[in-house]
């Protein structure tokens, strides 16, 4: 339906990077053994009381800073009541009225413009235990593991109103958590969440529709696609003059589309009440004070300086900084050799791949910073082709070893001589006898023929700037 305008708002839930969980000292740590991580705390038995964790305080605030956010030295933790069978209490520890950060506000790039979206509040809360469904023996069982896991909840304004700057808004706002040291930021392990409240309405309409929940996105595509999907059904109905049911869906990413979940529950269903176990939140004003001088450069900070102080692009400067140890591998590479834009080009293509391949990071692959600058000075030297370079740096994956040792190990130094590179090309053009008669004919585009047939004779070592000279002055001649 054209015409039509979506009003969007999204409820982030980010996991936060403590050692411990919210309440208890059993360790906070994905991927373990069911039910191996829990105590009477978390798995919440009779009598068994929380104990805050500060280290999630601390981080809560440094993210309440960053997203320009009022940090409240106040606030409360409430019970939030439902049944489900991951949530052993009946509850949910969270806050609700008096939350600990509000006001705030993250600008992203969408479409060409910066758009500024409203953070109406970060609050703490724990989470709740993992149900694990097995299709196969139709048992359900639980995993508790998860249970009291430290979150945050990032509620937005009503502020976004397409697919794509949802999207941008979850991805600058995934970069700011990784740059923090805040939260791992992994949509497939559940650390970061995001559920979506959305709604339609007619231009110059100034009251919002009936909105819908959309849960179940598990990455940034699912995302924009549950949402273009729920924007264009509500549309539809809307159309027809048919009513759209504020209701809880679930996105099927293998059918694409949204399945309806439950009927949408309002704030008094949950019947909040003020936690009895737990005191009101006091951030001291010298906490918040320590964690603003203790701030990190954001990742738009960073953008920013790099395209100013390395002359890289704005898309370069953005692959660079997707995560805080791939920036930090790149200025440590730019110390060692002055060639900023061949080292990006180089980290977010070729070593992103290698690592990729290796399910390596930044800090743990054996491409250190020195060895990848070797490896760029000697494409840069000529001694390597690009192809071959490619080689290079996979071997140097795998065995750590330093590019030249690579080189010579496999055997492909680039062939720079000229009186080796003229024979070979004029073996292919002897062996090419058509080919060279029309291009004589001006089928000059043929000349990337020949470049290639020498590449192939030559094993790829062929110098190729060197053969494209070759060959336009051997058939020019």
């Amino acid at each position: 339906m054209r015409g039509i305008e979506a009003v969007i708002g999204l409820e982030v839930h980010a996991q936060l990077k403590t050692k411990t969980k919210m309440f208890c000292g059993c360790p906070n740590s994905f991927g373990q053994e069911l039910n191996t991580f829990t105590c009477p705390v978390c798995l919440g038995l009779p009598g068994a009381l929380p104990v805050l964790n500060a280290k999630a305080v601390e981080l809560a605030v440094r993210l309440g800073l960053a997203l320009n956010c009022r940090v409240h030295e106040r606030s409360l933790f409430a019970r939030k009541n439902y049944f489900y069978p991951d949530l052993p209490k009946g509850y949910q520890i969270t806050q609700y009225d008096s939350p600990l950060c509000t006001g705030g506000y993250l600008d992203v790039e969408a479409g060409g413009e910066t758009r500024r979206i409203g953070i109406r509040r970060i609050h703490l809360e724990e989470d709740a235990g993992r149900s694990l469904h097995d299709e196969a023996c139709k048992r359900t069982r639980i995993d508790f593991n998860r249970s009291g896991v430290p979150l945050v909840e990032i509620v937005t304004e009503p502020d976004i109103s397409s697919p794509e700057e949802a999207s941008a808004f979850l991805k600058e706002l995934r970069s700011i958590l990784l740059h923090l040291r805040v939260s791992e930021g992994t949509m497939e392990e559940g650390t970061f969440r995001c559920d979506a409240n959305v709604s339609v309405r007619m231009p110059g309409d100034s009251t919002l529709g009936v909105r819908t929940e959309l849960k179940n996105m598990n990455s940034f595509k699912n995302v924009r696609r549950a949402l273009a999907y729920e924007i264009s059904r509500q549309a539809s109905l809307l159309a027809s003059s048919r009513p759209v049911v504020q209701e809880t869906l679930l996105w099927s990413a293998s059918a694409r589309r949204t399945v309806p979940m439950r009927s949408k529950e309002e704030s008094h269903d949950y019947r909040y009440f003020p936690e009895p176990d737990l005191p009101p939140l006091l951030v001291d004003r010298m906490l918040i004070d320590r964690v603003r001088a203790s701030m990190p450069e954001l990742p738009s900070e960073r953008r920013r300086r790099f395209m100013r102080q390395y002359g890289l692009s704005d898309y370069d400067a953005s692959q660079v900084i997707a995560t805080p140890e791939l920036a930090d591998y790149f200025e440590e590479c730019c110390s060692l050799v002055d060639a900023p834009t061949d080292i990006a080009h180089w980290i977010t293509t070729e070593l992103v791949r290698v690592m990729g391949e290796s399910g390596d990071t930044p800090l743990t692959t054996r491409v250190r910073p020195s060895m990848l600058t070797a490896l760029v000075s000697l494409v840069k030297a000529g001694r390597l082709s690009g192809l071959m370079a490619k080689e290079v740096l996979g071997r140097m994956s795998k065995t750590g070893e330093d590019p030249a040792a690579a080189m010579e190990d496999l055997g492909v130094e680039q062939m720079g001589d000229e009186d080796e590179i003229r024979a070979a090309v004029r073996g292919v053009i002897d062996a090419h006898p058509d080919e060279a008669r029309r291009y004589r004919e001006g089928k000059t585009q043929l000349a990337g023929f020949f470049v290639g047939e020498v590449m192939k004779v030559t094993s790829g070592r062929a110098d190729p700037k060197l053969a494209i000279r070759i060959v336009r002055e051997i058939l020019d001649s």
